[in-house]
C-alpha cells in the first residue's frame, strides 16, 4: 500500500539533458569525430539526435504542459567556441533563448556548463593533462557567465568522477598505456576547473552553482569494507570533499556497485550482482534503493551541503516498470529526508529517450522520440510525475532491501 508524503516547500521537480544526448550535429566535438572516425568502436552515432537544438521550444512546453517546473540542460562547450578562442555570439544566444523559453512556460532553467563533450580542439592540446586546463574552463565559465545573469542555479562539471575513467580509458586505448585506476592528477586538474569556475560564477548576480556527482553505492562483501573504501576514494569520495564548499551537490543515482574478491593483480573490485537480478537496458541491477544510499553517503561526506537529485531514472522499454522504480526511488529520498537529508530537489533523467552514448536503445525518457521524424510522445511516467510536482507530494512505499 503506497502513501505519500509532503515535499519541502519549493522543492523542485523537473526532468534533464545534455547537448550532444538530444541536440544534433554537434560536430565540433570530440566525441562527434570518435563516432564517425575509422575502425570505432562506438556502435552508433549520434547523429541528429533528438533535433532539440531546432526542437527545444516543444520539448520544453511538453515538460511544463505536464506540470513539472524546472528543466536541467548543457551548454555545449563546442558550439559557443568551436576554435581556441574564437566565440560564437550566435550560439550564445541560442542557449540564451532557451532560458528565455523555459522563462515563459514557467519553467526555472538549471544550465551545466559542462557534460561530458569537450570542443575538438581541447582533446588536441592535451585536456585535463594540459597546464591550461584550469585557465580554459574558466574563460569558458566567463564566456557562459554573459548570458546567465539570471539563472539561479548552474552546474559546472557534470560527473567528474565518470570523466576521470573516461579519460584514462582513452588514454589506455590510444596509447597502449595501462592505467591501475582512476588518475589522481587529472582528478585534481578537474576540480581545480570547478573551483575556478565557482569564483567566476560567485561574482554573477544570485547564482548558486555546484557540480553532480555519479554516485555508485559502493557495497561491500562482508570483510572487505577497507577494500570497498580505497575503490571508493578516487571513483566518487574525493569529489564529494570538493563540493564542501559549494552551494549544492547534484546527486546522480541509478545503481549500486559490490566490492569484493576478484582474480587480478589488485585482487578486489566490483562483483557480480546477486543471481536472478532484474537488469534494465543498460544492463544495470534494478536497485531503485540506490538514491536513498547515494543522499545519505553524500551528506556524510559534504558534511551537510544541500543536494539536488540531478539525475535519477531507469532505462526500459516498459514505462509501468519506469514509474515502479521511480516510486522505489523516491520513497528512499522521502526516508532520507525524514533523516534529516537536506534534499532541495528532483530531476528525472531524462526527459526524452535520448543518445546514451553510442546507442539510442536503452531508453531513460518520460517522452518517446522517433528518430527518423523526431515526433515526440509523451509517456504516462511524465504526466505521473508532473502529478507529484503539481501537488508536491513524495511516494514514501516502504522499501524492501536486497541483500548484498
Amino acid at each position: 500500500m503506497s502513501s505519500v508524503i509532503a515535499a519541502p516547500e519549493g522543492f523542485i521537480w523537473g526532468a534533464a539533458t545534455a547537448g550532444h544526448q538530444i541536440e544534433g550535429g554537434n560536430v565540433n566535438t570530440g566525441h562527434w569525430e570518435n563516432e564517425y572516425a575509422p575502425g570505432t568502436q562506438i556502435p552508433e552515432p549520434s547523429g541528429d539526435a533528438c533535433d532539440s537544438y531546432h526542437r527545444y521550444p516543444e520539448d520544453i512546453a511538453l515538460l511544463a504542459d505536464a506540470g513539472l517546473t524546472a528543466y536541467r540542460f548543457s551548454l555545449e562547450w563546442s558550439r559557443i567556441e568551436p576554435e581556441e578562442g574564437v566565440v560564437s555570439r550566435a550560439q550564445l544566444a541560442h542557449y540564451r533563448r532557451m532560458i528565455d523559453t523555459c522563462r515563459d512556460h514557467g519553467v526555472q532553467p538549471i544550465v551545466t556548463l559542462h557534460h561530458f563533450t569537450f570542443p575538438r580542439w581541447w582533446d588536441h592540446s592535451g585536456g585535463w593533462y594540459s597546464e591550461q586546463s584550469t585557465d580554459r574552463f574558466r574563460r569558458f565559465t566567463e564566456i557562459a557567465a554573459t548570458i546567465l545573469d539570471d539563472v539561479d542555479l548552474v552546474v559546472t562539471i557534470n560527473e567528474p568522477n565518470m570523466m576521470v575513467n573516461q579519460t584514462e580509458a582513452r588514454i589506455d586505448t590510444e596509447n597502449g598505456v595501462n592505467f591501475p585506476g582512476p588518475s589522481p592528477f587529472v582528478a585534481q586538474a578537474i576540480a581545480d576547473a570547478h573551483h575556478a569556475s565557482t569564483e567566476v560564477l560567485r561574482g554573477v548576480g544570485g547564482i548558486r552553482s555546484g557540480w553532480t556527482v555519479a554516485n555508485q553505492v559502493f557495497q561491500a562483501v562482508p570483510g572487505w569494507e577497507k577494500q570497498r573504501d580505497e575503490w571508493q576514494y578516487w571513483r566518487e569520495d574525493f569529489f564529494l570533499e570538493q563540493s564542501r564548499n559549494d552551494d549544492f551537490i547534484g546527486v546522480q543515482s541509478y545503481l549500486r556497485t559490490i566490492i569484493g574478491p576478484t582474480d587480478d593483480e589488485l585482487g578486489y573490485g566490483p562483483q557480480e550482482w546477486p543471481e536472478g537480478t532484474e537488469r534494465t537496458l543498460t544492463g544495470w541491477e534494478y536497485y531503485p534503493e540506490a538514491l536513498g544510499h547515494a543522499l545519505r553517503h553524500t551528506r556524510e561526506v559534504t558534511g551537510g551541503v544541500p543536494m539536488i537529485v540531478t539525475e535519477n531514472g531507469m532505462a526500459t522499454s516498459d514505462d509501468a516498470r519506469r514509474i515502479d522504480y521511480t516510486t522505489g526511488a523516491l520513497a528512499g529520498m522521502a526516508e532520507a529526508i525524514a533523516d534529516g537529508c537536506d534534499v532541495r530537489g528532483y530531476l528525472h533523467w531524462s526527459l526524452l529517450d535520448n543518445y546514451e552514448w553510442g546507442s539510442f536503445r536503452p531508453t531513460f525518457g518520460l517522452i518517446a522520440v522517433d528518430h527518423e521524424t523526431f515526433a515526440r510522445t509523451p509517456k504516462p511516467s511524465l504526466g505521473w510525475l508532473g502529478g507529484l510536482a503539481q501537488r508536491n507530494e513524495i511516494p514514501a512505499t516502504p522499501r524492501v532491501e536486497l541483500a548484498v
